[in-house]
């Protein structure tokens, strides 16, 4: 009897986090119109999903020949890469290079004078120093883009600060800097963000791939567009009449619209963020946020008594100590197993003692809960998109560790989508494999095949 009311205790609790198809269809209907705001002309300016053409017209046709560079720089490492394509083969040699936080935090020309230095380094080790190579470059910060290649940097994250680079042409800093060292012939043909890289390396394999994904740390989601919807346009109206969207989903909710299905634990844990009120849906679902609402409700499920038998208050009390790697490890244990991954986590990581199976069970389900809400909340965002696509099979491109690495994300996200996507379309989510090198490079290599399909060199 203690256990049922236990049970009911729990339940009153954690019951918030369950979202019934109905509140899902309206995230759906608030989410197409707030993609509708941002790609129409006069609501973009205030559009917290901002929409953002990227210039990319079209993914491989798989004829795709010859060698290319790609430069993928997101963080404290960046990796050139040489992305040799033959049809439906690839074949990738790569190197990681580091970059020093005296350059990360210094001027911008000392940032790109370093880029172009391991560029020259990579070319020479594979005798091309003295050829014409094209390059495509993944810039994992924020950007605003003028054209294939073209784009300005916004603002500096993830510990970068280098003077002059902000409100530059990222492009032009690199063929100036490579062009400083005269030893490299070297052209960036294109400039993209990781969610496109992870469409076009699918692309290259599935033709009807038309939506990339990143479920990471953080979350965003791009595709292919027809040009009659997007008012920002203002490129030519040839064909092929598409371009992918960047879509910066993570902002989704920015202006309350989504409050209906946050919690007061999602709240809390936006008001402990660096950017409160930003990134709402992102904060809901990405892998930097989901341990720690586990923890708000762990934390409260302690204060009331009902797990740990009262113990752990101080240990589960400490913010972002429950990493979200926790939750996929404790989902991915089995009752048969006596709960071994959740008791090591528990246990040994956190230093709870009083630990029963029980308390468990019960940890699990909290786990449990915090992902599938993720994972549904994801997927009415892919609804979405193939509803609005519209067409009768597409390929979904997804990457990040989220998606990865825990053990139930895609099989939930795949069942929920199927229930809110329009009758008869179909669908399929495919792991994509290197993005930001290998998609950067097949960007570059379609922008090169259309070039000499036009005639130009």
């Amino acid at each position: 009897m203690v256990d049922q009311s236990r049970d009911a205790r729990i339940e009153s609790i954690v019951e918030e986090l369950k979202l019934s198809d109905d509140k899902l269809r309206t995230v759906m209907e608030k989410m197409l119109s707030e993609m509708n705001k941002g790609l129409c002309k006069a609501t973009n300016p205030t559009a917290t999903v901002k929409m953002y053409p990227t210039y990319v017209r079209a993914i491989p046709d798989g004829t795709e020949k010859g060698s290319y560079l790609a430069l993928d720089l997101g963080g404290t490492n960046f990796r050139v890469l040489l992305i040799k394509l033959n049809g439906p083969e690839v074949g990738i040699e790569s190197k990681i290079f580091l970059i020093p936080s005296a350059v990360m935090t210094g001027t911008g020309v000392q940032l790109f004078d370093h880029i172009a230095e391991c560029i020259a380094k990579f070319l020479s080790e594979h005798g091309l120093s003295d050829k014409n190579v094209h390059l495509g470059f993944t810039f994992s910060f924020p950007c605003k883009q003028e054209g294939l290649a073209k784009a300005r940097l916004t603002t500096w994250t993830k510990g970068f600060s280098a003077s002059g680079v902000e409100g530059e042409d990222i492009v032009q800093l690199l063929q100036e800097a490579c062009a400083r060292r005269g030893d490299m012939d070297v052209e960036c043909v294109a400039v993209i963000n990781d969610t496109v890289g992870a469409l076009m390396s699918c692309a290259h394999s599935e033709r009807n791939c038309q939506v990339g994904l990143i479920l990471g740390t953080g979350s965003n989601a791009c595709y292919m567009e027809r040009l009659s919807e997007v008012e920002l346009w203002d490129g030519d109206m040839n064909e092929p009449k598409q371009v992918i969207i960047n879509m910066e989903w993570g902002a989704f909710g920015d202006n309350n619209c989504l409050d209906f299905v946050r919690t007061d634990y999602d709240r809390k844990v936006d008001e402990q963020s660096i950017n409160p009120s930003n990134q709402i849906y992102e904060k809901m679902m990405s892998g930097m946020y989901l341990g720690e609402i586990a923890r708000y409700y762990l934390e409260r499920l302690v204060r009331d008594g009902l797990l740990f038998d009262g113990h752990g208050l101080k240990e589960i009390s400490t913010p972002n100590l429950f990493y979200t790697k926790y939750v996929s490890e404790i989902e991915s244990d089995q009752p048969q197993d006596d709960f071994k991954a959740t008791k090591n986590v528990l246990l040994t990581d956190l230093g709870i003692d009083h630990v029963t199976m029980e308390d468990c069970k019960y940890v699990q389900y909290v786990c449990s809960l915090v992902s599938s809400r993720a994972a549904y909340l994801s997927a009415a965002g892919i609804a979405t998109i193939l509803n609005k696509v519209n067409k009768p099979n597409v390929t979904v491109a997804v990457d990040g560790s989220l998606y990865r690495f825990h053990p139930t994300f895609k099989d939930l996200m795949e069942k929920k989508i199927s229930q809110l996507v329009k009758p008869g379309l179909k669908f399929k989510l495919m792991l994509s494999e290197d993005g930001s090198g290998k998609g950067a490079a097949l960007v570059a290599a379609v922008a090169c095949r259309i070039r000499g399909e036009k005639g130009i060199e």
